[in-house]
């Protein structure tokens, strides 16, 4: 094994899995390995880190070790599995298509294909890598029979995040900051959170605002949350700021009071870690990997209510005892997830695999 090679269909700096695969090439780079990443699409912002896919025949050698970043349908998936290669998935999960589907049905449809193509990859695959015990689960139901779990290296850097200042309470003299972070997706239920936030608004805190930072996935949710919004009369109180550069978002979690996770499925989620990196309080539905990856780093509610919701969250902001706690436990939880050598473990774990195989 000389080479590890990612394949993703198109890298976004800001984007999650974007920026974990840009960090596993690099770790596969400091590990000695030559590793390059290939793509479907080029984006501006990375054209100068990726390689076209059409260029892989040309540069391929047969100890390379081929790793495939799934987290959409694409004809990679199919492309991969005919070569001949050590082929690895990294599993970041799928959005259910009944979610999706109501809203967009080409996307819907999208969601139904990346579920077929990841059985179908199940046969082939060496190791499937999920990045949550919560999308091994998937792994396993889909027949891949040998699984582990490395969390993404994805997360905006502590230091990014550290080095905007936040207080530790929010200020007395304005209303609470909510904060959603992550694709304004039919999956994320940001819905949830603007209906709370009315409820605060009118019988606790009617200064109380909400940010959503996060492209639109599909036009049409887009276009509905809006219309929520207006008409429960909050258009001055939630600001959709779209995409937003990295810096743009640590800033905005040193100006929140609260992060705020309605999120109907989520197979990580690293928005909660960069809200635990920087000592930012979380309250989230508690649903698939969320309750690992928060561990006791913050508040779980079990159910859609939004006076549920909006008391749980005036709770936690209104308790400088219980912040402090969830914030001690943040740094703990940080450590179990040990998200700074991610990279270099994921790495480590397909380097094992030349070893196992050389003693077999």
């Amino acid at each position: 094994m000389s080479a590890i090679h990612h394949f993703v269909p198109l890298v976004h700096r800001g984007d999650a899995v974007g920026r974990h695969t840009l960090r596993l090439r690099d770790a596969a780079r400091a590990g000695g390995f030559e590793s390059q990443i290939f793509v479907d699409i080029t984006q501006d912002d990375t054209a100068n880190e990726t390689t076209s896919i059409l260029d892989y025949p040309g540069l391929a050698h047969p100890d390379d070790v081929l790793v495939y970043q799934f987290a959409t349908a694409s004809y990679m998936a199919a492309w991969l599995t005919e070569r001949e290669a050590t082929l690895i998935v990294n599993y970041h999960n799928v959005t259910p298509s009944n979610l999706i589907t109501p809203w967009d049905a080409f996307v819907g449809l999208g969601q139904k294909t990346a579920e077929e193509e990841l059985r179908a990859m199940a046969p082939r695959t060496t190791l499937a890598i999920a990045d949550s015990t919560y999308n091994e689960q998937h792994l396993i139901d889909a027949g891949f029979r040998a699984t582990a779990v490395v969390p993404p290296s994805a997360a905006l850097s502590a230091s990014a995040l550290t080095d905007r200042a936040r207080s530790e309470q929010p200020s007395t003299a304005r209303g609470a900051r909510w904060l959603s972070v992550g694709r304004l997706a039919p999956n994320k239920a940001v819905e949830d959170a603007i209906t709370a936030l009315a409820v605060t608004r009118r019988h606790v805190d009617p200064d109380a605002t909400l940010v959503i930072i996060g492209r639109p996935a599909t036009s049409a949710y887009d276009r509905a949350i809006r219309r929520f919004v207006a008409d429960l009369g909050l258009r001055d109180a939630v600001t959709f700021a779209g995409y937003a550069s990295d810096e743009a978002v640590a800033t905005a979690y040193a100006e929140s009071d609260v992060l705020v996770v309605t999120s109907d499925h989520e197979g990580f989620c690293v928005p909660v870690v960069e809200a635990m990196n920087i000592g930012l309080p979380v309250v989230a539905f508690n649903q698939g990997a969320i309750p690992d990856v928060l561990g006791q780093a913050g508040v779980l509610v079990d159910t859609k209510d939004p006076y549920r919701l909006a008391a749980e969250i005036a709770g936690l902001l209104g308790d400088a005892v219980r912040c402090r706690a969830v914030q001690q436990a943040a740094t703990q939880q940080l450590e179990e997830l040990a998200l700074d050598t991610a990279a270099d473990r994921f790495i480590s774990l397909i380097s094992s695999l030349q070893v196992a195989g050389a003693g077999t």
